[in-house]
């Protein structure tokens, strides 16, 4: 057993020389209970660490990880060790870590440093203890461990291979840095993998959303007016779950042909001055900070529910919403009162952070199958290849893409047509015409 020190919670704490910290390791049962539900119904990811298992292609590899720590990522977690690699892990986000989740990775030798409501400081203490181990490989959410080393430590990206990244807003982050040369070693933007954005993204998304949004609340959504902030892959997601469950679905955007693709897919669009007017929940997805202001939290209904289910918690303005508000009280767990002057309500769930994490359990684990066999794939690449790679952002290989589709597929009982040796030579002959 390693040591460990129990965490009361939101308070800060030294910076001790510990193999890991967590809340309470009294947890690690249940989550270990957990992590056999989700593993499973992964059986994509079980399928390659029994592939690799023996091999061991990652041994002598050190991967630091900064993704929220779910039951899902318990079972990249141990699949990553199987295959020969020494890990270090933290969480990407304050409130998304399962302590029982946590405990149950500690109680397997694994070093984690990740506790739900960490501060601003400790989020980052946790991020440096992963990078305590130099490693050579990195897997980011966010690109916050990233940018640490970059910010930080640069020594250490001398011996780093390369690093994957999984999510939108991570990958839009790196790739400024490449463009401005600031890259300091390879990155796969796994997030970007069809068989990533268009499944995670859109079917985890969308139900995890939902889930955290009814978990904090208890709302019916049938017959409400649900307003969607953005509409790229996850917010697309969550207008198609929100009107199956009867919601009246407005979409607002800046993008011409995502407001386009939300017209033609039934949806209302407008800008978010006037849906704020008739919005009875509002969830952004957007990426980018300020999405929703002042002015809309003054122009909303009685009632209205306001959450996030992008990265950071800056898409809503809550330094805008507290000068509102003349008080504001923890009505139900993830769901605080503000009210406003003249008394109107209005309600912010998980503190703007994501909703589907911090007041749900994230996306389901089979869908998380298919994102985390492309965390696995794209590591064993950088391992292998990584010292002969530029220092920019590269998309997961079409191969590797159809590959862990045509698994889950297998896995799932289902087969599916090829191309005979005619119609592959079709493809090839531009002569062929009318």
């Amino acid at each position: 057993m390693l040591e460990c020190e129990v965490i009361p919670a939101r308070t800060l704490r030294k910076v001790l020389t510990v193999n890991y910290k967590v809340a309470d390791m009294g947890l690690a049962p249940q989550g270990k209970e957990k992590m056999r539900w989700a593993e499973a119904r992964m059986p994509v990811l079980s399928a390659l660490r029994k592939r690799y298992s023996e091999t061991k292609p990652l041994k002598g590899m050190r991967v630091a990880g900064c993704l929220h720590v779910t039951k899902e990522t318990a079972v990249l977690v141990k699949t990553l060790v199987a295959v020969g690699a020494d890990v270090s892990w933290s969480g990407c986000n304050p409130l998304s870590t399962q302590d029982d989740v946590a405990a149950a990775l500690a109680a397997e030798n694994i070093s984690i440093f990740a506790w739900h409501g960490m501060s601003v400081d400790e989020f980052y203490w946790a991020i440096d203890k992963t990078l305590d181990f130099k490693p050579t490989l990195t897997l980011d959410d966010g690109s916050d461990l990233i940018f640490r080393v970059h910010s930080s430590q640069p020594e250490l990206a001398e011996g780093i291979l390369g690093g994957t990244e999984e999510t939108t807003t991570g990958v839009h982050r790196l790739r400024a840095m490449a463009r401005a040369g600031k890259l300091l070693y390879p990155v796969i933007a796994v997030n970007d993998a069809e068989t990533k954005w268009d499944f995670d993204n859109v079917y985890g998304t969308g139900q995890s959303s939902i889930d955290g949004i009814l978990r904090a609340t208890s709302i019916m959504l049938a017959g409400k007016v649900f307003v969607v902030a953005g509409y790229g892959h996850c917010g697309k997601g969550c207008a198609m779950r929100a009107k199956g469950m009867g919601a009246n679905v407005v979409v607002t955007e800046v993008k011409p042909t995502a407001a386009l693709k939300a017209t033609l897919d039934g949806f209302r669009v407008m800008q978010m001055d006037d849906a704020a007017k008739i919005g009875d929940i509002f969830i952004t997805a957007t990426g980018m900070k300020d999405v929703i202001v002042s002015r809309h939290f003054a122009s909303m209904k009685e009632g209205a529910v306001v959450c996030n289910t992008g990265h950071y918690d800056c898409e809503i303005n809550i330094p805008d919403l507290e000068r509102l508000a003349e008080r504001s009280t923890e009505i139900r767990l993830n769901c605080e009162e503000y009210v406003l002057s003249g008394g109107k309500r209005v309600y912010l769930l998980a503190k703007g952070r994501l909703v589907n994490l911090a007041a749900a359990e994230g996306h389901p684990s089979e869908v998380m199958d298919m994102s985390f066999a492309n965390q696995l794939m794209s590591l064993l690449r950088l391992s292998k290849h990584g010292a002969q790679m530029e220092k920019q952002v590269y998309d997961v290989p079409e191969e590797q893409d159809q590959d862990i589709a045509r698994l889950k597929l297998e896995t799932n009982g289902l087969s599916i047509d090829t191309l005979t040796p005619e119609q592959l030579a079709y493809l090839e002959d531009y002569a062929a015409g009318t």
